[in-house]
């Protein structure tokens, strides 16, 4: 096994993870001044699950003796519209989905096992936040701006009030 190629691979995931991160709090702190609560909490919940994601590549890669490269992929879109913002998720989403499918192909021809199913489970949890983000989009599609009022007036289950 050549352990800076998984190296180079958990430190490109872990690139991708934080620019979601980034992208889904930028997305949460607009969605939230905009009114729209369950929304805005739905972004913030993923961005925490990214963060998780974060952490077990980093200890992967410190497992492997490399160092974590902490920046994200790139800058953070600017968009302000909740179906755009859907949108971007959703794009976000399923390119991670691809590029982890392609890393866990080259781990395992890198015989590079451990690292391999790190990236089989990414590959499920972006395919579950793509779900999400879609089932959303469409819900939008479907129902139109009265399914973005319903969104300023109702909180989701189980969240405190303001």
């Amino acid at each position: 096994m050549d352990k800076q190629k998984s190296i180079d691979l958990l430190n490109q995931a872990v690139a991708d993870e934080l620019q979601a991160i980034h992208q889904y709090m930028y997305f949460h702190f607009h969605l939230d001044d905009q009114g729209f609560s369950p929304l805005a909490q739905l972004f913030k919940r993923i961005a925490v699950t990214e963060m998780g994601h974060v952490e077990t590549l980093a200890e992967r890669i410190l497992f492997l003796k490399g160092d974590v490269e902490m920046a994200p992929a790139g800058p953070v879109a600017k968009v302000t519209d909740p179906s755009a913002m859907l949108a971007k998720a959703a794009e976000l989403e399923a390119q991670s989905a691809v590029d982890y499918n392609q890393a866990a192909l080259r781990c395992s021809e890198n015989a590079d096992a451990a690292s391999k199913q790190i990236f089989e489970q990414l590959v499920g949890d972006e395919e579950s936040h793509y779900d999400v983000f879609d089932k959303q989009l469409d819900n939008i599609k479907r129902f139109g701006p009265s399914y973005l009022a319903l969104q300023s007036f109702e909180k989701l289950e189980g969240e405190p009030q303001a």
